[in-house]
């Protein structure tokens, strides 16, 4: 039976990442959707970067980005679109990239520069760092920065949450 796991921010977080994967044991069927945001927080972003490389090439991942990887991509190719990002939110990665011998870096701006915006499976579902405006779906969003920080999904989310029947039986662990 084939099986979907989403995984949604990591955020340097390499201890945390290889438990979920130890915990879900993936096997050769499964797809692991990765919903963006690898850097920035916990201080192994590199590291995280490269655990997922080499993930990649044992199991079935699809990988987005999220806003987060858009500005470490920026920092990795010369063009740090954000003096705010590389003097602040992105300090503790630029500080793991030291830990991590340069000959890795054009291997992980390679990643980040492939990561798709959005993915739609065989299923119809979509999935996406963050959100969307555009009625006629994500495709047509513009400008398509908005993919990786427009929160209005997950606003209108919450809002609905109350009127939302759930079914237990869904839930982990049920």
């Amino acid at each position: 039976m084939e099986r979907t796991f989403v995984i949604g921010d990591i955020h340097g977080a390499l201890k945390a990442i290889k438990q979920v994967i130890s915990s879900i044991k993936p096997r050769e069927t499964d797809t692991l959707i990765f919903l963006g945001d690898y850097v920035d927080g916990w201080p192994e972003s590199a590291q995280v970067i490269e655990f997922l490389t080499e993930l990649e090439g044992r199991h079935n991942c699809i990988f987005l980005k999220g806003n987060h990887d858009f500005d470490c991509e920026s920092w990795l190719g010369g063009n740090p679109d954000s003096t705010d990002w590389s003097e602040r939110r992105g300090l503790t990665t630029i500080k793991s990239y030291e830990q991590l011998e340069d000959r890795h870096k054009p291997k992980h701006l390679h990643f980040l520069s492939r990561l798709p915006l959005y993915h739609i499976d065989k299923q119809n579902r979509l999935f996406l760092h963050a959100g969307f405006r555009n009625n006629e779906g994500p495709q047509f969003e513009t400008p398509s920065i908005n993919l990786l920080t427009d929160r209005s999904l997950w606003e209108l989310a919450l809002m609905m949450a109350k009127r939302i029947k759930t079914n237990p039986s869904l839930l982990p662990g049920s």
